[in-house]
């Protein structure tokens, strides 16, 4: 009897790891299937090739959504236009700072919002991206090799000597200038737009934004929450200033602002592995690697496999994900896990089969993938990953914008 009872358990567990063996494996041959829950229009999608101007493209990505949300139509802006003066501007500061601010390609969100409210800004078709140089994209390698040599020849220099023109201007900002007129083309000072004449302040003005009504979110421990403070990354040059909030109320931002139609500039961590398993098949993701934590799922399938291996299962179909805490995400910040990498724009919601959250996502890296330059990331991924976002301040939810002294 007791052989008999021992046999029918040892079938039982054979046929239970059997079943679960089936289902993963159909589960595998299943890939990703994506439900698009909430899709906000953007403009098309671009390719910043071989330059680091992901904050200008994505920047500029949110304010043509923007007025496409305020229904002031379809607009292409020149993401040259701004970065030319933005370098200019990084130049000033490496060299006063005495090269203490890094001369590079990257910059941040606040870059493309101060830019347009002092510079302006002009169409694509005034001013497109590789036109020096007879390309159709951006390649910067041969700029920077330039300009960050000068840069740093001046920053590390002897200031009481630099020379000046007959009106007192420096002449290596002025030469650092026209290296960067050279290669991504010259500034105009004037053009026409459907018909009408502008400079690139009064076409910037005839679009009706408001620069200060866009704020920047971010949510770590080591400043006070509700409060605003300078990130300390070094993109953000200009030390410009992010509200801190508990990490479960901003992803109430994030959800809110979709919900109610606003899309979110999003600074995001792409060294993470659960970024590069996926992103050409058009998803990434945050993986749970701790079969502790996969409650509710087919325990008997993932007792037993190691972290690489979750990890490469998850690159095949959806898997339980991490939902980190207030405390890793700092962690991950403090010890330099989580950088600044990348900027994007977001612009919708989905699930996958499983009933996993996701948020839509406009890259920069031209039509590639399975989504032609889109992609899915994880609610798990962003909560994880996001340095900090920019939003409309209406896309806040009333209760956080009053804790912020937001009106």
């Amino acid at each position: 009897m007791k052989k008999l009872f021992l046999f029918v358990a040892l079938a039982a567990v054979s046929l239970n790891f059997a079943q679960a063996q089936d289902k993963a494996a159909q589960k595998e041959d299943e890939g990703y299937k994506f439900k698009n829950v909430k899709e906000i229009p953007v403009t098309s999608v671009k390719d910043q090739h071989r330059a680091g101007t992901c904050w200008c493209y994505s920047g500029l990505g949110f304010i043509e959504a923007e007025l496409l949300r305020m229904g002031k139509g379809e607009y292409d802006f020149s993401e040259m236009y701004l970065v030319s003066k933005t370098y200019n501007d990084r130049a000033q500061a490496a060299v006063r700072t005495h090269g203490d601010v890094s001369f590079s390609q990257g910059g941040s969100f606040y870059d493309v919002l101060y830019g347009m409210k002092h510079f302006g800004l002009v169409p694509e078709c005034e001013m497109r991206p590789g036109a020096a140089y007879g390309d159709s994209l951006s390649d910067h390698s041969e700029l920077s090799a330039l300009t960050d040599a000068m840069v740093k020849a001046i920053a590390e220099g002897d200031h009481k000597s630099l020379q000046k023109n007959a009106n007192n201007e420096v002449l290596w900002l002025k030469a650092v200038a026209a290296v960067h007129d050279v290669y991504l083309g010259k500034a105009p000072e004037k053009f026409t737009y459907n018909g009408k004449e502008y400079t690139p302040m009064s076409f910037y003005e005839s679009l009706g934004l408001n620069p200060d009504d866009y704020v920047s979110i971010t949510s770590y421990t080591h400043h006070p929450f509700y409060e605003k403070f300078v990130l300390e990354i070094q993109d953000n040059w200009r030390w410009s200033q992010c509200y801190n909030v508990p990490l479960d109320e901003m992803m109430d931002i994030f959800d809110y602002a979709i919900d109610n139609g606003y899309t979110v500039a999003w600074g995001s961590d792409v060294s993470e592995p659960g970024f590069r398993l996926g992103i050409k098949k058009g998803f990434c993701v945050l993986p749970e690697t701790k079969a502790s934590a996969m409650q509710g799922s087919d325990m008997a399938h993932w007792t037993g496999m190691s972290a690489k291996e979750i990890q490469d299962e998850a690159a095949k179909h959806p898997t339980p994900q991490r939902w980190v805490t207030q405390e890793e995400r700092q962690v991950a910040f403090d010890n330099w896990e989580t950088t600044d990498d990348h900027g994007m724009l977001i612009y919708g919601k989905a699930t996958d089969q499983d009933g996993n959250e996701y948020y839509m996502v406009k890259n920069s890296w031209g039509d590639y993938g399975d989504y032609h330059g889109m992609f899915y990331a994880s609610k798990a991924f962003v909560r994880y990953k996001t340095m900090n976002i920019v939003v409309h301040k209406n896309a806040i939810p009333k209760e956080i914008k009053k804790k912020l002294g937001i009106k």
